[in-house]
């Protein structure tokens, strides 16, 4: 007779994929995209699966857009191309620059800005603090990652989540620096966003090609 699965377990086994599964994105473009000191492919910088280590071929123009795609995507908490693909279409309909427009909009999603906070460690942390109801804006708990905030909008961790260990960690041990374009007080756990930012003050670790994206899907 089987024994049913300790839930616990499940659980444990649950988040061990998802964060193995982040970390297959970063060897798969061959760049530590997340910038972080514990990311695997700063020991082994190929790809995952048994034709990792082959030599990475030289990509051709398509080859170079849609790596560009994927990375963008995969940053913000690899997102479906779906969602994403939304996104670019909300950015061609947008006066000005396709190319700064999306990044502006990618960086105006809520668990974007939860992660540039630093109240959490990585994206991926960020869409599931969001999700579980621990973020308020403007007053009122949100809990849809893809939320796009507005100029003058106010983020906070709701009192009650502010004790959570990975959100204290994260508060006493900073990885990142808060950009410019977000205004942090850090002592009440909120900030206050400021404006929508251009490619050149968001602080991606490895070059961001949002222009070979619109080729992309141009095309």
């Amino acid at each position: 007779m089987l024994l049913p699965l300790d839930p616990t377990k499940k659980k444990e086994a649950s988040v061990s994929k998802r964060h193995s599964a982040k970390y297959k994105i970063s060897r798969r473009l061959g760049e530590n995209l997340w910038g972080r000191a514990k990311d695997p492919v700063l020991r082994r910088n190929y790809g995952p699966g048994q034709h990792g280590p082959a030599k990475r071929r030289k990509l051709s123009d398509y080859g170079l857009q849609l790596q560009a795609k994927q990375k963008l995507k995969g940053y913000y908490g690899n997102l479906t191309e779906r969602q994403f693909r939304k996104v670019y279409t909300e950015a061609v309909r947008a006066k000005g620059d396709t190319s700064e427009n999306l990044v502006g909009l990618l960086e105006r999603r809520l668990d974007a800005v939860i992660y540039r906070m630093g109240v959490v460690p990585t994206v991926f942390a960020a869409r599931q603090f969001v999700n579980h109801g621990h973020v308020l804006v403007n007053g009122r708990r949100v809990n849809i990652p893809s939320y796009s905030v507005k100029e003058g909008d106010e983020i906070q961790v709701r009192e009650k989540s502010r004790q959570i260990a990975m959100v204290l960690e994260s508060m006493q041990n900073p990885e990142r620096s808060v950009p410019e374009y977000i205004d942090m007080d850090a002592k009440q756990f909120k900030a206050k966003y400021l404006r929508m930012p251009k490619l050149a003050e968001i602080p991606y670790p490895v070059m961001m090609e949002p222009n070979l994206v619109t080729e992309f899907y141009s095309r």
